[in-house]
């Protein structure tokens, strides 16, 4: 791995000549030179100047093609500023001090050392000069480059001031250590259990954010075993530890949710799945504790698992402070969902039962089929092997039954106001019995999703009950002409 290096843009140049103009000594601090040392792409950049920040900002802005509007936040002391090749926050060095009660810390100027002994991690405490005399210069005071190519993530300073100080920093190192897979180094990862109950003042939005990054890494087991063996899953998603654990009785065990559930999110991430369809993979059997009964002649049960972690679905969104809108509907669909495929690869497979599921599903069935297909785990690899071809029969009967009959997402003819039309009723249960009933025959084959057939059921369905159409019937003369 190389050191880090500026690249070749006017932009620095025109920085450098502002900051010397003003006499503010000024480097490129923090991700942008990470990146810039593990050839990742990164397009923010962090300045950070002896003096004032904003100033130099504006003076930048002054000096730039068609001087570009900058953003001032007066109360955090920053200014933002755009250009076409990249963004540019501006900052004054400071340094920070810490009450016990809150991670937002006491700020006050101070020097390029104070700025740098600040940050969380020595591979974010890295910084390229903007002065003429050393233009370019790396700074590295705590050996970050040493630590980006030992693959560690560490504290500049003491672990546990930085932990205590600031505790979203924990989430922030399992973060770093999944994306860029390093690991911890071992006293900075005892000072996250050590500190993990300072986790508490952190706000639930700030941590659901790191929780979300770690989920979209490309292998975020890591990151979740690295967070439940330091105590902090426990603390912040107590569902989901509360899945660890193997339980005997006699010969009875079952397998550890907690870790198949890890195997089925990087399956799923492996398989390309976005944020949503990788949270359905975690709470696919999230369940499975409240629902444990052993049976003396099957062994371990979780009868009910898929729609009881369903009904959890919006509660947990709620309390993870994640969107209660169409992803959390979506990721509740599939968890519901979720045995539904895999039950058909064990037995023959109706047309009837696989309309059931694309009704079901409607446009989420693919998904629903990626999750299913990263839930096939087992250490038994010709076992899987079998279940995946057995899935492959399932999917091309999906394939087959949904280009003849195009039941994803398909609305019965049959309405409710139909139903009441017809035979002149108010809404009641029975209302809803007959609609059932209708959808119930279109599911089975035994009629086509088509006015004048459906029409033709529901008016028999109507007289075994003892309903006759009214006069104002719909279709009810030329059906019955018939």
């Amino acid at each position: 791995m190389k050191s880090p290096q500026l690249p070749d843009l006017p932009l620095f140049q025109t920085i450098a000549a502002a900051a010397g103009e003003l006499g503010y000594p000024a480097y490129v601090i923090g991700g942008f030179v990470r990146d810039l040392a593990l050839e990742r792409p990164s397009k923010d950049v962090d300045v950070v100047c002896v003096g004032n920040g904003i100033e130099l900002a504006q003076a930048v802005g002054k000096k730039l093609p068609g001087r570009p509007r900058v953003t001032v936040f007066k109360n955090f002391g920053t200014a933002m500023l755009p250009t076409p090749e990249i963004e540019v926050e501006f900052v004054g060095a400071r340094k920070e001090s810490y009450r016990s009660d809150s991670r937002k810390p006491e700020v006050e100027a101070g020097t390029l050392e104070e700025d740098l002994a600040r940050r969380d991690f020595t591979i974010n405490a890295l910084g390229l000069s903007l002065n003429p005399e050393d233009f370019g210069a790396l700074v590295d005071r705590y050996d970050g480059v040493g630590d980006l190519r030992r693959k560690t993530i560490r504290t500049p300073l003491d672990p546990d001031v930085t932990f205590s100080d600031d505790p979203l920093r924990m989430m922030r190192a399992v973060r770093f250590a999944t994306q860029l897979d390093f690991d911890i180094e071992p006293d900075t990862y005892d000072a996250i259990a050590r500190n993990k109950d300072r986790i508490k003042i952190v706000s639930q939005e700030r941590i659901t954010v790191e929780l979300n990054k770690i989920i979209e890494a490309t292998k975020p087991s890591y990151g979740f075993k690295l967070l439940f063996q330091s105590g902090l899953l426990q603390l912040i998603f107590p569902k989901m530890a509360q899945l660890y654990g193997v339980e005997r009785v006699g010969q009875h065990a079952h397998k550890d949710n907690f870790y198949h559930t890890l195997q089925v999110l990087d399956n799923v991430a492996a398989a390309g799945g976005d944020l949503w369809l990788r949270w359905a993979a975690i709470l696919h059997d999230i369940a499975k504790p409240a629902t444990k009964r052993l049976d003396p002649k099957v062994g371990w049960t979780f009868h009910g698992h898929e729609d009881k972690g369903a009904r959890w679905v919006p509660q947990i969104f709620t309390d993870l402070k994640l969107p209660l809108g169409e992803e959390m509907r979506q990721v509740q669909k599939l968890v519901r969902l979720h045995l539904r495929p895999i039950a058909l690869v064990k037995e023959t497979v109706t047309d009837s039962a696989v309309r059931r599921l694309l009704f079901e599903s409607g446009d989420d069935i693919d998904r629903l089929m990626t999750l299913c297909r990263a839930d096939i785990t087992s250490k038994d690899h010709q076992r899987v092997a079998r279940y995946l071809r057995n899935f492959a029969v399932v999917e091309q009967k999906l394939k087959d039954v949904e280009e003849k009959d195009h039941l994803r997402n398909f609305k019965p003819v049959i309405t409710g106001e139909v139903i009441m039309q017809t035979f002149g009723l108010k809404p009641s249960r029975e209302v809803g019995e007959l609609k059932d009933a209708v959808l119930e025959a279109i599911l089975d084959g035994k009629i086509r999703n088509e006015m004048e057939e459906a029409f033709a059921f529901l008016l028999q369905l109507g007289k075994t009950r003892g309903l006759p159409p009214g006069d104002s019937s719909p279709l009810a003369s030329p059906v019955s002409e018939n």
